[in-house]
C-alpha cells in the first residue's frame, strides 16, 4: 500500500544546486574509509540475493483474456533465471516477491476476500504450486504478498463482524459507537478520516472504507494469520512481503496509529511463529517511514544475529536519496544515508535497497527516459549492501501509463513491440506504457549496450563474488557537502572489491583509494573507465560522466 507521498530527505532543488561545481579532480576526502557497514550475519539465503517483484495481472497472460496469470507467469521463468550458472542471457534473479495472489474484487488485491484461494483470474493452487516447484528447480525461492493489516469489507469476517455487535467475529475489526476523530497518521496534515460509519457502528480502516483494518490484539486474529502463514508455506513458499507492516495495533490517535510497540511486538511474535515452520523463510517490511524507525523493525541481534523481528526491511530513503542525488549529479545524499544506516542499523542486519516499487512513478518517467541516468541507477542498486529489489520492467527502462494513477505504475509487461506487446493474443487489462518500441525485451535482449544487458551483466557480476554479494562496505566518499563521486569497497572473507560511480555529468578522476592489492581485475567497466592504477593506498582511476568501475583488488 501507499502510505505516504514523500519524505522530509535532502530536496533534488538543493543537490542540484549544490552540484554546478567544476570537473577538477576528485581525491578521496580527509578521513575516508572510516565509515564501514558490517557484512550480514548468519547464513541465510537472503542476505544478498536479487528480489524481483512481480504483478502476475501485467507479466503475461496464458489464455487471451488480457490478464496475466499464473501459467503465463511459469512460461517467463527462464527469462528470469534458467537454473544454469554458465549461462549470461537469463536475468539471473534469486527470489521472486508476488503482489497479491490471493482472492480480491479489485484489480490490486490488496483487498483480500479469501486467503486461502488464489484470484480465479489467475489460476489455481495447483498452479502456484507448480510455480514453486518450476522457481526452486531453477534456483529461485518465492514470496507472496501477504496483507495481515486490513481485510476487503467483503470478506466474510467482516461481513460477520458487522452484522450485530452481538457477532461472534466482531472483536475481529475495531468498532466503536461514536467516530474517534482520528485522521491518516502518514500526513500531520491529513484531514482524511479513519472511522467510517456502518448500521452497527464505526469501524477502523486506515486506508479508507472499503479496507477495515483486522483487530490484531484480538488473539484469535493473531492465531489465525499465523495458521494462514503455516498453510502457505506448508505449500511451497518461501516467505512473505508484509504489506504496510508499521499500522498493525492502534493504541490511540495520531502517535498511537504507527510504529507502536504493540506492533513490534506481534512482529516478534509472527517471526519466531514462521522461523518454527520454515527457519529459512524470509519476511520482508514495508514500513515506509525515515531511518530510525525503519531500523527498528529488525528488533534485537541479541539473540538472533539478523534480527528476531523482520530479517528484511525495504530502504525508502536509500531509494529517495539514489534517484534525488542521481538527477542532481551529486552522491553526497546516498554516503550520508549510508552513514545514517551505520548509526541506526543493528551490526550484521541484512538491508533491503531498491529503485521503484509498484507505489510510485516509475523509475524512467522520473528520469526521463533518460538511458545514462537509468544505467547509474542500475549499478549503484546492484552494487550496495544487503538484498536489492527490481520491479518488474525496470530492467528495460518501462514507464508509466499515460495516466495519474496506480494502474499506470502497473501496466502490461513489454515482450515486444507488435500488437499484444508479448504479453497477450488478447486486449490487455490495462494499456500498455507508452515508449515499447524499444523498452522491451525482444529490442533489448541481444543488444550488448541496452539496459536490459546492463542489468543481466552487473546481476552476473554479483554472483560471480561473494563480497558484492554479502559484503561488508567500506566507504572513501565523504558524507558531508557535495561529492561528484560514490566510492566504496565490498569486502568478504578476504575478498576487496573496489566501486566506483561517477553521478556527475563529466569526467572524473579519482582516487587514491586505500585498499590493500598489487592487482586490480575488472568485473564491470563501463566504455571509457580507464584501468585501475596505482596499488595499495593509492588506487586510481578515471570515469567518464554517469558511469561505473567495479574491481576485485588483490
Amino acid at each position: 500500500m501507499r502510505p505516504l507521498r514523500g519524505l522530509s530527505l535532502c530536496s533534488a532543488a538543493l543537490l542540484s544546486a549544490c552540484a554546478g561545481s567544476s570537473p577538477s579532480p576528485t581525491p578521496a576526502p580527509s578521513g575516508s574509509g572510516n565509515i564501514t557497514l558490517a557484512a550480514p550475519a548468519g547464513d541465510a539465503w537472503y542476505r544478498g540475493a536479487v528480489f524481483y517483484e512481480v504483478f502476475v495481472r501485467s507479466f503475461q497472460d496464458s489464455n487471451g483474456d488480457g490478464v496475466g496469470d499464473l501459467p503465463g507467469l511459469i512460461s517467463r521463468l527462464d527469462y528470469l533465471n534458467d537454473g544454469n550458472p554458465a549461462t549470461t542471457d537469463d536475468l539471473g534473479v534469486d527470489a521472486l516477491w508476488l503482489m497479491p495472489v490471493f482472492a480480491s474484487p479489485s484489480y490490486h488485491g490488496y483487498d483480500v476476500t479469501d486467503y486461502e484461494r488464489i484470484q480465479t483470474a489467475y489460476g489455481s493452487l495447483e498452479d502456484l504450486q507448480r510455480l514453486c516447484d518450476e522457481a526452486h528447480r531453477r534456483g529461485m525461492r518465492v514470496i507472496l504478498d501477504f496483507v495481515i493489516n486490513h481485510t476487503s469489507s467483503s470478506h466474510p469476517w467482516f461481513v460477520d463482524s458487522a452484522s450485530s455487535a452481538q457477532s461472534a467475529k466482531r472483536d475481529w475489526y475495531q468498532w466503536r459507537a461514536n467516530d474517534p476523530g482520528w485522521k491518516q497518521p502518514w500526513d500531520i496534515y491529513s484531514t482524511t478520516g479513519t472511522w467510517h460509519r456502518q448500521d452497527t457502528g464505526w469501524y477502523y480502516g486506515v486506508f479508507w472504507g472499503g479496507m477495515p483494518d483486522l483487530n490484531l490484539q484480538t488473539p484469535a486474529v493473531r492465531e489465525e494469520m499465523k495458521r494462514l502463514a503455516t498453510l502457505w508455506l506448508e505449500r511451497g513458499v518461501d516467505g512473505f512481503r508484509l504489506d504496510a507492516a508499521r499500522y498493525l495495533i492502534e493504541t490511540g490517535g495520531g502517535a498511537g496509529q504507527a510504529d507502536t510497540p504493540e506492533t513490534h511486538a506481534f512482529w516478534k511474535e509472527f517471526s519466531a511463529h514462521v522461523r518454527s515452520v520454515k527457519p529459512d523463510a524470509v519476511l520482508v517490511g514495508e514500513n515506509w517511514s525515515e531511518t530510525p524507525s525503519v531500523a527498528k523493525y529488525y528488533g534485537s541481534t541479541a539473540t538472533l544475529p539478523g534480527g528476531d523481528e523482520l530479517p528484511l526491511n525495504f530502504n525508502f530513503p536509500m531509494s529517495a536519496r539514489v534517484i534525488e542525488g542521481i538527477n542532481a549529479g551529486n552522491s553526497g545524499g546516498v554516503a550520508a544515508k549510508l552513514l545514517e544506516m551505520k548509526n541506526n542499523y543493528p551490526a550484521g542486519v541484512a538491508d533491503a535497497p531498491f529503485l521503484t516499487n509498484h507505489d510510485m512513478v516509475r523509475l524512467a518517467t522520473q528520469f526521463s527516459n533518460d538511458g545514462a541516468k537509468l544505467g547509474l541507477a542500475a549499478s549503484v542498486l546492484l552494487t550496495l549492501p544487503g538484498a536489492p529489489f527490481l520491479y518488474y520492467g525496470e530492467e528495460v527502462g518501462l514507464g508509466n501509463g499515460n495516466a495519474n494513477n496506480d494502474e499506470s505504475k502497473r501496466t502490461p509487461m513489454p515482450w515486444t513491440a507488435a500488437a499484444g506487446g508479448g504479453f497477450t493474443t488478447g486486449s490487455p487489462w490495462y494499456g500498455f506504457s507508452t515508449g515499447r518500441e524499444t523498452a522491451n525485451v525482444e529490442a533489448q535482449r541481444s543488444k550488448p549496450g541496452s539496459l536490459l544487458s546492463r542489468y543481466r551483466s552487473l546481476i552476473h557480476a554479483r554472483q560471480g563474488s561473494e563480497a558484492l554479494r554479502n559484503g561488508g562496505l567500506r566507504l572513501f566518499t565523504a558524507t558531508t557537502g557535495v561529492s561528484r563521486t560514490l566510492a566504496f569497497v565490498r569486502t568478504l572473507d578476504g575478498e576487496q572489491v573496489l566501486v566506483v560511480h561517477n553521478f556527475s555529468t563529466a569526467q572524473e578522476s579519482v582516487g587514491p583509494f586505500d585498499v590493500e592489492g598489487t592487482t586490480a581485475e575488472p568485473l564491470f567497466l563501463d566504455s571509457g573507465v580507464t584501468p585501475l592504477t596505482g596499488g595499495t593506498g593509492a588506487w586510481k582511476t578515471s570515469l567518464p560522466a554517469r558511469s561505473t568501475g567495479i574491481w576485485r583488488v588483490k
